[in-house]
């Protein structure tokens, strides 16, 4: 069906370990899934092939784009799938008494050894209709594995999806970073959009656990606490600083006092109103961390006391030797914040000769969304840095994908599934798909083919078709054309290399570069072209025509 590299027994020579989420099993799994695969197997159909395509049916957040993710979780499912001995007595308890105990030893022998499974790879930006990932093998081993691989998939291709869009309305020079654990939908939530948003363009994130587990750059600076537990400067118990690269220890707390005096004609700011537990908290912070300072300025007012406290504690750490990092904003008139902070950083350069200090981190943080971002881009600003949380990782402009899981043939026989929506008309059969490329290296089309077609060809002309509407169609002269399905999975072991977190995330940032600007503009984008063989476009209408009923008038 598609081509296939030399197989591993596991992924462990190139993650680490084999090991997922201990959540992720067999029993994660929708009942009926279990007493449809006790109803197959009662009547024999045990040993019947099917093919099942998983597939979306449209773009997520009103685009025309969306990044395929969760394909190592689900290849990893696979190749753990088992039921323990526990699994069977927790079945026999909660199933009717009149199942036959030889299906719980059906059960207990089930491996995934006869499943072959065809599938883009992960990071790949997909459209609607086109199989992310196809299966064929015994009919009720396929039919049991059909939620878990859809929840693996969903919330990870959607999440991923929602991250590349803050990162296309973000500058690309812009850091992001992923602040949603707390707010994400509970710790394995919190742990998947880390991920999935790392590898659909974040920078970081503060989450430390998904750190350690994917290698994922950690960031984060002190919260609006910290900066209310100190009152004065009397709360700083130990006023010293070791100058950098030295063994010189200075009274950091009077060198800062006395920079506060230096700064005050200079940005325009009373030193008698500035707040001296904000100040005694940005030291204290410094001293902790004095080559990575980031001050959280909005706790009492932004431009009386958080920035000029910022500028003081900041040069006291140049003379130091030290350079700090920059501020975060979080609250208020982001836009109007940032240029005026981008102004005193500019001052500051200037009237004490420290060109760096006008390139200083700004970092925005107030519950952004995408369109804030590009509210922001429209007003004019000097954010550098989003710290986003609860509109990223909850999606909240659409909370699921809707990958669907559909059986496409029975026994070498195509099977469809008809609907008055014409949307949720399945395309029938075993398939491969290609991507038509332009000379300008843009994708121009994805065309799905019968398996036994022949591939179209580059520079050769292809009539493509769209699935369901006869009058949309047009010839295609590729420069260039990918296959889009590998074989991920076969006789028991991976057939593929699983990349690893680094390697999706540059995958993906490569395949959006595939596609055309307008496709991904935020407002009313492109959509774009899928389409099928002339041949497959015959077999579809056909077949439709032979399963639907015919009506009878009288």
């Amino acid at each position: 069906m598609a081509s296939q590299a030399e197989p591993v027994r596991s992924s462990s020579q190139y993650n680490g370990d084999n090991k997922q989420n201990g959540i992720i099993q067999a029993l994660l799994t929708d009942l009926y899934q279990i007493t449809m695969a006790y109803s197959y197997w009662k009547s024999g159909k045990q040993f019947d092939t099917a093919v099942f395509d998983l597939y979306f049916r449209k773009n997520p957040f009103h685009g025309e784009f969306t990044v395929f993710a969760g394909l190592e979780e689900c290849i990893k499912f696979i190749q753990n799938f088992k039921f323990s001995d526990s699994d069977i007595e927790y079945l026999r308890s909660v199933l009717s008494p009149s199942i036959e105990e030889e299906f719980f030893v059906y059960l207990k022998n089930l491996t995934t050894d006869e499943l072959t499974v065809y599938a883009m790879d992960e990071g790949e930006i997909v459209f609607p209709k086109v199989p992310l990932i196809m299966i064929e093998g015994p009919l009720p081993v396929v039919q049991l594995i059909e939620t878990p691989l859809l929840n693996l998939v969903n919330y990870a291709s959607l999440v991923a999806t929602n991250a590349m869009r803050f990162r296309i309305a973000a500058n690309p020079n812009t850091t992001l970073l992923e602040f949603g654990l707390r707010r994400a939908q509970g710790p394995d939530g919190g742990l998947s959009a880390s991920r999935y948003c790392y590898m659909g363009g974040f920078d970081g994130s503060s989450n430390v656990l998904a750190g350690k587990m994917f290698g994922i750059p950690v960031r984060g600076t002190h919260a609006h606490a910290f900066v209310t537990s100190y009152v004065s400067l009397q709360d700083i118990s130990i006023r010293t600083l070791t100058k950098k690269n030295s063994t010189e220890k200075v009274d950091f707390v009077d060198i800062c006092l006395k920079w506060q005096s230096k700064l005050t004609s200079v940005i325009d700011f009373l030193a008698d109103q500035v707040q001296p537990g904000e100040l005694a908290a940005f030291i204290s912070y410094a001293q902790a961390f004095p080559d990575n300072l980031v001050a959280l300025i909005d706790t009492y007012d932004v431009i009386r006391s958080g920035l000029p406290n910022f500028c003081t504690v900041a040069m006291a750490l140049n003379e130091c030797g030290y350079t700090p990092k920059g501020i975060r904003l979080d609250s208020g008139d982001l836009a109007y914040q940032s240029l005026h902070v981008r102004r005193i950083y500019t001052k500051v350069a200037k009237a004490f000769d420290v060109e760096w200090f006008k390139d200083l981190l700004i970092v925005a943080s107030n519950d952004i969304n995408e369109d804030t971002i590009h509210s922001l881009n429209q007003q004019g600003h000097e954010i550098n840095s989003f710290g986003i949380g609860t509109h990223l990782v909850t999606c909240q402009k659409q909370p699921a994908l809707g990958c669907v899981f559909k059986l496409v043939e029975i026994n070498k026989k195509a099977r469809i599934k008809l609907s008055e929506d014409m949307e949720k008309v399945t395309i029938p059969g075993r398939k491969v798909a290609y991507r038509l490329y332009g000379c300008d290296g843009n994708a121009l089309v994805d065309l799905i083919n019968q398996q036994d077609e022949p591939p179209p060809s580059p520079r050769e002309r292809t009539l493509c078709r769209h699935p369901f509407q006869e009058s949309k169609r047009a010839y295609v002269s590729p420069a260039s054309v990918q296959v889009l399905h590998k074989v991920y999975w076969k006789n028991g072991m991976i057939q593929q290399h699983l990349p690893t977190l680094k390697e999706l995330r540059d995958k993906a940032m490569k395949s959006l570069q595939t596609i055309r600007q307008d496709h991904k503009r935020a407002l009313n984008p492109t959509p774009y072209k899928v389409s099928v063989s002339s041949s497959l476009y015959t077999f579809i209408h056909q077949l439709w025509l032979d399963s639907a009923p015919i009506g009878e008038l009288s």
